[in-house]
């Protein structure tokens, strides 16, 4: 049963996040038949029809602007685009990428639920020569193309900044799903940074979980065990996204610390950006996702064409977990906090309005 305390929390977190979701939904099932979002695409041999396995496509950032920005530059070149939306269950996903396999898809991106998981369907896929792109997840197989941001530079970012706000102190690490490979590369870039600060006795780790699929409600009631733990003790929160931050900024206002704990994000969410501006949130490292389905198309158009995976535009060689080597195209990422909230805003990626909101008028770059 879940406490007085910890209810309200949890009521709190669903009103929060109802108000800031948007974009389009779509629902996955575990019949076969929910999978394609497209019709079937009758094309001739010779063109590139493009596969997206998604693992849950109504997240805010990959619906409002991964999917946009792949899809548009496929169309754009003349490939077909279909896809299928897994909503986040690993099983779901396997049948989507046979579905993907039987639509007769030259080129699979594949953005897993589960790295484990969907090793099979990739082998699969690369067996009958269709080539894989991991998109944004590591999928731990040679032959495919890992395409994301350079991660471990994302958790050395967020660990500078919050080092930075809170030098001293005890410090909870919220990491992503285990499932997902770039949990522990954001964790290890953390580590890095905090090396010297955790091992000369500065900071103390009270607190370090996984959280099952990412999800915010999972985070808050974490969060509110360890600041029970802790007696509210608490002086940094590695949270390693946007909406880790979601749940954990509910569980920090219901304990008065809004602003007194140093919290990292990323995503360059709105909610995450508003709180930036606000200052209750110190840092949240921007992967700007329009550049990553850009670059997803372009990979797979060359692909397409019959380009060997290693030989495609900007590939370098990624040393995997399993001790693999993979070819792969890491973006670079930037941190944003107050002093350059100008470059999300300049670059049209969020209003203005939307990040100022509640800010006092003049006390941020950005806003009115």
């Amino acid at each position: 049963m879940i406490g007085r305390r910890r209810g309200v929390a949890l009521w709190a977190l669903a009103v929060a996040l109802a108000a800031c979701t948007g974009g389009p939904t779509t629902t996955g099932s575990n019949d076969p038949s929910h999978a394609a979002t497209n019709p079937p695409v009758s094309l001739p041999t010779s063109a590139c029809l493009v596969g997206v396995s998604w693992e849950d496509r109504t997240s805010s950032r990959w619906a409002a602007w991964d999917e946009p920005s792949i899809r548009k530059a496929l169309e754009t070149a003349g490939a077909a685009y279909v896809a299928t939306d897994a909503a986040a269950s690993a099983a779901t996903q396997l049948s989507d990428v046979d579905h993907l396999i039987a639509e007769g898809v030259r080129v699979l991106v594949i953005n897993a639920a589960d790295r484990e998981a969907i090793l099979p369907a990739v082998a699969s896929a690369t067996s009958q020569g269709i080539a894989v792109i991991a998109y944004d997840r590591l999928i731990d197989d040679p032959q495919v193309l890992y395409l994301s941001f350079d991660n471990v530079e994302v958790g050395r970012m967020q660990a500078r900044a919050v080092l930075s706000a809170a030098p001293k102190g005890n410090y909870v690490f919220m990491k992503g799903d285990q499932g997902d490979a770039n949990s522990d590369f954001l964790r290890s870039g953390q580590a890095e940074v905090l090396k010297a600060a955790v091992s000369g006795g500065d900071v103390t780790v009270v607190g370090e979980t996984y959280v099952d699929g990412w999800e915010p409600a999972v985070a808050n009631v974490d969060m509110i065990r360890f600041l029970d733990a802790t007696g509210d003790k608490v002086a940094a929160v590695l949270a390693e996204n946007d909406g880790l931050a979601d749940g954990i900024m509910v569980a920090i206002d219901e304990h008065h610390l809004a602003g007194k704990v140093a919290i990292s994000g990323q995503d360059g969410d709105p909610t995450g950006l508003n709180r930036v501006a606000l200052g209750t949130q110190t840092v949240d490292v921007w992967k700007d996702a329009r550049l990553l389905g850009k670059a997803a198309a372009a990979a797979a158009l060359e692909l397409c064409s019959g380009t060997p995976v290693q030989d495609v535009t900007g590939t370098g060689t990624f040393d995997t977990p399993r001790g693999n080597k993979v070819s792969s195209i890491l973006l670079k990422p930037e941190a944003i906090t107050r002093d350059n909230l100008t470059d999300v805003i300049g670059a049209s990626w969020i209003e203005a309005s939307t990040v100022c909101q509640g800010v006092q008028p003049k006390t941020v770059a950005g806003c009115p």
